[in-house]
């Protein structure tokens, strides 16, 4: 009995960790994502799906991302910006991800409509 519930412990908690990835991010100057303003500082990246939970204690902000696969390791991890110091995407070190963030809308309507 005993050996059945330690099993299913085990299970469990794969299955929770498998669900979401965490990964840690230096910003060296003020960022934006999604819209909220990100202070210069250590974040942590949570992954689950296609969000990105950023947050450094107990300030958080939520944006949509897309993951993919880079073909080579990144050596160190990037930061890459766009105007406004908006950030584009982060390459994470020590890993072949990549994450590419959404831009938030600026609520201009589109040409033609």
């Amino acid at each position: 009995m005993l050996k059945k519930l330690s099993i299913g412990f085990a299970t469990l908690a794969l299955t929770v960790a498998s669900a979401a990835t965490t990964y840690h991010v230096t910003l060296f100057q003020p960022s934006f994502i999604n819209g909220a303003e990100l202070k210069p500082g250590e974040y942590k990246v949570e992954i689950s799906g296609d969000k990105a939970l950023l947050w450094r204690g107990k300030n958080s902000t939520e944006a949509p991302v897309k993951v993919e696969n880079t073909e080579r390791k990144n050596q160190t991890t990037v930061v890459r910006y766009g105007p406004g110091s908006q950030v584009q995407e982060m390459r994470i070190g020590g890993t072949k991800t990549k994450l590419v963030f959404a831009h938030e809308s600026t609520g201009a309507t589109p040409v033609g409509q």
